[in-house]
């Protein structure tokens, strides 16, 4: 907390920062070549069928036109040639019928060549969206730790919801939306330059004067859609901090100053999303007068031609030789012209979605684009086997696990038991690559040693542990495990090899022995059971409604703290690591249950090398080896009984005079 106000998500230049937001370039190219390498075939399709269905839509324009001439030439045989009107329409009706059943055929195309490009659109849109997800998560999971410490989770979340849904817009509503008006406006185009060049250069000037205010109202939608888009997934990532913080809130009664600092986080939101629709919203009105304003200049100016019978050029009196205005051409000019304006229209309209689409498809590639967590080592955990006292590699699991070495210059390969030797060696680290929190770490823990570390909260405890997770990378020195610089080891490896169990328990929707196998996919419903026994976490487990088949959600929320904490032991214990650490595993439940959990760990850390960080030292005293930590330096070192007769610091700590926190 700062002044009493809570930490916002995001900052300046980051998630939720208020600098001005700009698509980068290429982002709408990049959206295409998502689609197009999936769904190529299926798109061509889709777009050919959506220009039969523009071509169509162009004919009542000139239907009208042939169906006043057919009129006319009615009215000439009741005029010029003396024929009753029921002669007259006896004579038209064949011309009249073949007009409207080419009409209806035409009609049954667009009709058919509409449904199958929409089941289409369907079909993509759900795949396109369904890959994008699914390209996130797994670009998600290369990531690396420092990302998800930086970056709030609330507005990666919205990345799956918000950004997601702007792209399902965009490829089900606004491209095919804009394909279709954009060919409906060339075909109308042509058409009209076929009829008239005068009410062409009319409608001309009225798409004109349409492109300017696209142009001044779009370019200020268009700001505040892309601020909108961040503004939602900063509401989205306060949101969820607040509930994850619920009961902080309530112990500390910060509700109301909850509520402020909300209120200034939706205020900016409203504020940029009233500013996006307000330029949107207007765009409609303005651009429907002015093709209102349009549709009465084209019968104005065309009712004038008609009448003076001045000369009307057009393309196609340069082939029939017609050189004058008549009704029927005005007549379907009109209906284009309706029709021209509202295809602009449409354009302008879809230009929002596709700002507001770029905007979310920015924020989706920003993610995709950050760079996975590098990994160089070569160096693989295998099953092995003891053979003729040599160790062999073998497929079945056997308990026993080796190193695979592969040495490329002399073209071998050298099986390392694991044993769980661990050394750091003058080891140094920074988070921001200034400030060291750690500073020349040498530590050596033995197979089978319990090592504990003790401190004061930020001494760098966690961070040593999660040097040896590789959770992030040496600033300076080496870590050694069974000999092998750790850097040489795959990760995925690396941390197989590791069992961790954290002050904050993580379980996941599913049953008891889904969490139990999370951290060995392959183990047996058997496995688990002792593995739960070893933890002490069997007997509370047969209690449950549907024992080990229980359904757990909301992160066990039906347990308490130190059931979480056995279920968390007993995942550890299936996945049967050589190396174990344990990070204030003990500090958040009571005396009594952590008699119970503490013989639970007893169990799991018998032949193990293991990492003890706590704050209760009467947690550590059986440690064969604790290091006391002091601004990431190691200050004492030794066994209880040693340290204790040392008088140092850790007689201090232990014995009240000095605080850990």
């Amino acid at each position: 907390m700062n002044n009493g106000k809570m930490r916002r998500p995001g900052g300046p230049g980051g998630p939720g920062g208020h600098g001005r937001p700009k698509a980068k370039k290429g982002t709408f190219k990049r959206v295409l070549k998502c689609l197009f390498e999936d769904y190529k075939g299926m798109l061509i399709v889709k777009y050919v069928l959506i220009a039969v269905f523009a071509l169509v839509s162009v004919a009542p324009a000139i239907y009208i036109n042939q169906m006043v001439r057919i009129m006319n030439d009615g009215l000439d045989l009741i005029r010029k040639q003396g024929m009753t009107p029921a002669d007259a329409l006896e004579k038209m009706m064949p011309i009249i019928l073949t007009s409207v059943g080419i009409m209806l055929c035409i009609y049954v195309i667009g009709l058919l060549a509409a449904f199958f490009h929409t089941r289409l659109g369907a079909i993509i849109t759900q795949g396109f969206l369904y890959t994008m997800r699914r390209r996130m998560f797994n670009h998600m999971q290369s990531l690396p730790v420092k990302y998800f410490d930086t970056h709030n989770h609330g507005d990666v979340m919205s990345h799956y919801t918000n950004d997601i849904d702007t792209l399902r817009q965009l490829v089900s509503q606004s491209l095919p939306a804009m394909f279709q008006s954009i060919l409906t406006v060339v075909v109308l185009f042509a058409v009209m330059l076929s009829y008239s060049l005068w009410l062409t250069l009319v409608v001309i000037v009225g798409v004109i004067a349409m492109s300017f205010v696209t142009k001044f109202i779009g370019g200020n939608s268009a700001k505040y859609f892309m601020k909108q888009q961040r503004s939602i997934g900063r509401t989205e990532g306060f949101v969820e901090e607040m509930m994850n913080g619920q009961k902080v809130i309530k112990v500390f009664c910060h509700e109301e100053q909850s509520k402020k600092d909300f209120d200034e986080i939706n205020g900016q939101l409203c504020d940029d999303a009233t500013k996006a629709n307000r330029f949107a919203n207007i765009m409609m009105p303005i651009m429907g007068n002015i093709g209102n304003v349009l549709y009465v200049l084209t019968a104005f100016v065309g009712g004038a031609v008609v009448i003076s019978g001045i000369f009307n050029p057009s393309l196609a009196g340069i082939f029939t030789g017609e050189t004058v205005l008549d009704v029927a051409i005005v007549a379907a000019f009109m209906g284009m012209t309706r029709q021209f304006t509202q295809q602009i229209s449409q354009l302008s309209q879809q230009t929002n979605s596709i700002i507001m689409a770029l905007a979310g498809a920015d924020r989706i590639f920003t993610m995709l684009d950050e760079e996975p967590e590098a990994d160089e080592g070569y160096v693989t955990l295998v099953n092995a086997r003891e053979v003729d006292g040599e160790i062999v590699e073998v497929p079945e699991h056997t308990g026993m696990w080796a190193w695979k070495h592969p040495h490329k210059a002399e073209g071998t390969v050298t099986y390392t038991k694991m044993q769980g030797d661990i050394v750091f060696d003058n080891v140094d680290f920074s988070y921001d690559g200034e400030k060291l929190v750690l500073e020349d770490i040498r530590l050596y823990a033995e197979p089978g040693q319990k090592v504990a570390l003790v401190g004061a909260t930020g001494a760098g405890k966690t961070t040593i542990t999660n040097l040896i997770n590789r959770f992030y990378d040496l600033a300076d020195g080496k870590v050694r495990y069974d000999g092998i610089n750790i850097n040489k080891i795959k990760k995925d490896d690396l941390r197989r090899s590791l069992g961790v169990v954290l002050q904050d328990v993580s379980l996941f929707t599913g049953t008891v022995m889904e969490n139990l196998r999370y951290g060995r996919l392959d183990a047996t419903d058997e496995d688990c059971i002792a593995a739960a026994k070893l933890a002490n976490a069997d007997g509370f487990i047969r209690m449950l409604p549907d024992g080990y088949n229980t359904m757990l959600t909301g992160g066990g929320a039906g347990l308490s703290q130190g059931q979480r904490q056995l279920i968390s032991i007993a995942r550890a214990a299936v996945a049967d690591p050589p190396v174990m650490i344990l990070d204030e595993a003990t500090s958040s439940i009571d005396t009594m249950t952590e008699e119970i959990v503490q013989k639970g760990m007893d169990a799991l850390m018998k032949g193990r090398t293991v990492f003890v960080i706590a704050h209760r030292l009467s947690t550590v005293k059986n440690s064969d080896v604790i290091m006391v930590l002091d601004h990431g330096r190691i200050i004492e070192r030794g066994s209880h009984d040693k340290l204790i007769a040392e008088r140092g610091t850790y007689y201090k700590l232990y014995t009240g005079a000095f605080e850990l926190e």
